[in-house]
């Protein structure tokens, strides 16, 4: 016996094939979704990073064929990344200039560049505890630890804790461990 297939077949076969279609955009769309959320949650809570190699280039735009703003030639200075192209970044320095630079050029560890006038280290998260040296600005520290109102940096073989507002390269009241 042969069966004819009329206009009715035809109609559900469309409705079937419209809702796999809608099933599976919304599985694609959930995949991505957690795919960028995982992807989020692997970056370092903060947007800050330092330059990695002592010699890196700062664009005008995300890629090689956009023209050198200036030149990083010292690794460890802190930047705050602004938005991301691809592997490339937009980063802001301490004084508030703007470029691009290559992912690779960074690294995640953590530094700070003291701001303002003079800074004293002191030997404790106290300002009544001893110092250890003072601290011209521009220096650039790392990170050690920050409790969200003091740091405890290294800077040139001296520890020690500097009061949050006193420099550069952290959110204000970040927790670093």
């Amino acid at each position: 016996m042969i069966r004819k297939v009329g206009p009715y077949m035809n109609r559900r076969t469309h409705i079937i094939i419209a809702i796999a279609a809608a099933v599976l955009a919304a599985g694609a769309l959930l995949f991505y979704a957690v795919h960028t959320r995982q992807a989020d949650n692997d970056r370092p809570p903060s947007h800050f990073v330092t330059i990695k190699p002592d010699k890196a280039n700062v664009r005008s735009g995300p890629g090689k064929r956009y023209p050198v703003r200036w030149v990083f030639v010292q690794s460890g200075i802190p930047v705050e990344i602004l938005a991301e192209y691809e592997n490339w970044r937009q980063i802001r320095d301490w004084e508030g200039q703007e470029g691009w630079i290559h992912a690779a050029m960074l690294s995640r560890k953590r530094s700070i560049v003291v701001t303002g006038e003079k800074r004293t280290l002191y030997r404790r998260a106290d300002a009544a505890s001893p110092p250890v040296v003072t601290l011209e600005p521009g220096i650039v520290a790392n990170i050690e630890t920050c409790d969200g109102e003091w740091c405890r940096v290294e800077v040139r073989n001296n520890i020690g804790w500097l009061r949050g507002g006193e420099f550069w390269g952290i959110e204000p009241g970040e927790i670093i461990e």
